[in-house]
């Protein structure tokens, strides 16, 4: 796991580049061309993009895939990002700023695309739009309540693919709200 410093936050905060990420996070490894294809960018662009990505250490070439004239690029590990460290450094800042609401507007799409989209009633049974609104907690608190969440999702991640399986997208978003 790679925490996400100031300069790799500057490198990262643009819409996108992270597109681009995101793309190849939920969809694996790929080249500037399919990339492009997905995105409507053209290849050029994508190219740019994707080696800045891989010099902030978000992405990496895929050795074994391609040939010398195709480049694959993959994750290379899961990254966190910790805003507080940010705070101070209003060009890092700026940077935050532009990531988290990129974030959350990818957020609410895929929300978006999941109640336009016509699943069956199993499916509609199984997913969920919940929020608790009747929590009191301190910082450490709502950390340890994070970890714990984190662990249960952890505990299904690389799990085999068994027979009626999709792949899921589970997003939580947990915040202190003023009264």
């Amino acid at each position: 796991m790679r925490r996400i410093d100031a300069r790799s936050l500057r490198g990262l905060a643009h819409p996108l580049r992270m597109r681009i990420l995101e793309a190849i996070e939920l969809d694996g490894p790929a080249t500037s061309s399919t990339l492009a294809t997905r995105l409507g960018e053209n290849t050029g662009t994508i190219s740019w993009h994707l080696r800045l990505l891989a010099e902030h250490g978000y992405l990496e070439e895929d050795p074994d895939r391609g040939t010398k004239r195709e480049r694959w690029w993959r994750v290379p590990d899961r990254t966190v990002l910790d805003p507080s460290e940010f705070l101070d450094d209003p060009e890092t800042r700026r940077a935050l700023d532009v990531y988290l609401r990129d974030l959350v507007e990818r957020y609410y799409d895929r929300v978006r695309a999941y109640i336009d989209e016509d699943w069956p009633a199993e499916w509609q049974r199984a997913a969920g739009l919940s929020d608790w609104r009747d929590l009191h907690l301190t910082p450490e608190q709502l950390h340890n309540l994070n970890e714990e969440l984190g662990a249960v999702i952890d505990r299904y991640t690389g799990t085999e693919s068994a027979d009626g399986a999709e792949r899921v997208i589970v997003q939580l978003q947990s915040f202190p709200r003023r009264s």
